[in-house]
């Protein structure tokens, strides 16, 4: 026995702005993360779960970011995209109520 648990989340992925000629400026990071929230509870209400994971670099102004929307760290890993030097991402969650 592993004394594994597995559970099923969510997971958003390729969550980004355009920062180009300022595009970023249409949108704020709140109000994507918040329509993104909003379609994984709308998913929520369809399947179930209750779970929200996502990865992003380990830099302090995107966990700042991602944990005053209410997301916790759990784990990290490095990154094994062939091509690309191996960096570490970490990883967050986040109940969703």
């Amino acid at each position: 026995m592993n004394h594994s648990y597995n559970l099923a989340a969510y997971l958003i992925a390729q969550l980004g702005k355009n920062y180009h000629n300022g595009a970023n400026e249409r949108i704020t990071g709140e109000e994507l993360l918040g329509l993104a929230m909003k379609q994984i509870k709308q998913l929520q209400y369809l399947a179930g779960g209750m779970v929200v994971f996502l990865e992003t670099s380990n830099e302090e102004k995107l966990l700042s970011f991602y944990q005053a929307m209410g997301f916790q760290k759990f784990d990290s890993r490095l990154s094994d995209r062939a091509g690309y030097e191996p960096h570490e991402l970490v990883q967050l969650l986040k109940i969703i109520n």
